[in-house]
């Protein structure tokens, strides 16, 4: 097969889940005999227009970008559509669902080549986009359920909500943990940060709105657990002023580590370091950065939004009300005073994470469906509609402060009523 992407930065991946999962699943695509072309922005790659190279057998094609906030994906994404129209591809696979705006456009020109959206997120729902942004992202949103040939989901969540919303099927294909490198045994960098080994919360991800920080930052600030500290690692996606508020927040707070934009060793360094992981999203798809830190056998605490929802339950980690400080707090207080019980829940989710989330199993599942595709003009799957919802009805947001092992909710009761 002669495969397109189109929507993605670039490769090697810099920052974000996307480009995490095109550089993990499409080399094994390659790997099976097929090509790949990646259409890049320029502005990412750093290199000239219509340029291209290799990452891992895929062909990466730098299209023209201009580095303006909310216009470039839109910009990139245009020309990749046009790009794949003049070429004879199998497949045109668009990730996120602003680029696919443009997927009327290979549907109109290119009768036989098959479209297939993955859809990561409800961008559009995400508070750094002004209200122009938001709505051609739901333009995207509804360009794909019209044109696209195949849609993919990463979670259950998202499976109901175009059910729900359009009466639109979709084939539910997760993401899954990336593969840290070896890291420093001494913890050298870790220690450069005036960091200590399982004594500090960590936040990984873009520092966005959307995704808390400042809430985590407000109730670590509050709570002030005695020998513990908070490091916020990611980078900057089109959020400079609210970084800028976060920074003035915690300027004279020692305990507050801002790490920036971490990669590779020290990226591994500071995930497996951490006493806990902490998500506080109001919106996510399903999140990278989670899966990582479960798979590394890391505690986790996170909002209890649906696609959270699915990766964590009483066994394996601790949900907090989303948007609920008060929640944030109590959560963290109960982790800080309970290592034991965090070290068996790190275990159950470790365990977890390495039976239900394969880059090989991801990958095999787009490959059927682009074969099924192929092969037919209606999309087809192999088990029953029904089946394929099943436990949806347990996905639903949850107003309990905690969660926690079944044999020490009793305590944790004590705990809340001091």
């Amino acid at each position: 097969m002669k495969i397109a992407v189109i929507g993605v930065k670039g490769l090697p991946p810099k920052q974000g889940g996307i480009e995490h999962y095109c550089a993990e699943v499409y080399p094994r695509v390659v790997a099976q005999g097929h090509s790949v072309d990646l259409f890049a922005r320029s502005s990412y790659t750093d290199c000239r227009w219509f340029e291209n190279y290799d990452f891992r057998g895929v062909r990466v094609i730098s299209l023209p970008s201009f580095d303006f906030r909310g216009i470039d994906a839109f910009i990139s994404s245009a020309f990749g559509a046009i790009a794949s129209s003049v070429s004879q591809y199998d497949i045109i696979h668009f990730h996120a669902l602003g680029p696919s705006l443009f997927t009327w456009l290979p549907k109109l020109t290119l009768k036989q080549a098959k479209i297939v959206v993955t859809c990561q997120g409800l961008d559009w729902r995400r508070a750094k986009w002004g209200n122009f942004s938001s709505r051609l992202i739901l333009a995207g949103e509804k360009a794909a359920v019209r044109f696209a040939h195949g849609l993919i989901v990463v979670s259950k969540d998202l499976q109901s909500y175009f059910l729900q919303t359009y009466g639109r099927q979709t084939v539910y294909i997760p993401n899954a943990a990336a593969h840290y490198p070896e890291s420093d045994p001494n913890f050298f960098y870790g220690t450069s940060l005036n960091l200590t080994q399982g004594r500090y919360i960590l936040f990984l991800g873009r520092l966005v709105p959307e995704k808390r920080p400042d809430l985590l930052i407000e109730a670590f600030c509050k709570l002030k657990p005695p020998g513990w500290k908070l490091v916020l690692a990611g980078g900057i996606s089109d959020t400079k002023s609210y970084v800028s508020q976060l920074l003035d927040t915690v300027a004279n707070n020692r305990e507050i580590v801002f790490a920036g934009e971490l990669r590779g060793e020290r990226l591994a360094e500071i995930v497996r370091g951490a006493g806990l992981f902490v998500l506080p999203s109001d919106v996510e798809g399903l999140p990278l950065a989670m899966l990582e830190a479960m798979r590394e056998g890391i505690s986790v605490m996170a909002s209890d939004i649906p696609p959270h929802q699915q990766l964590l339950n009483e066994r394996r980690g601790i949900l907090f009300q989303a948007g609920n400080l008060d929640s944030c707090v109590n959560c963290l207080h109960w982790a800080v005073n309970h290592p034991q019980e965090l070290a068996t829940m790190a275990s159950n989710a470790q365990k977890y994470v390495e039976l239900n989330y394969s880059w090989e199993q991801i990958t095999a599942e787009n490959l059927k469906l682009y074969r099924t595709l192929l092969n037919s003009s209606a999309i087809k799957t192999s088990e029953p509609h029904s089946m394929r919802m099943v436990g949806l009805s347990n996905l639903q947001p949850t107003s309990n402060a905690i969660i926690v092992q079944k044999p020490i909710i009793s305590e944790r009761a004590t705990v809340s009523e001091k």
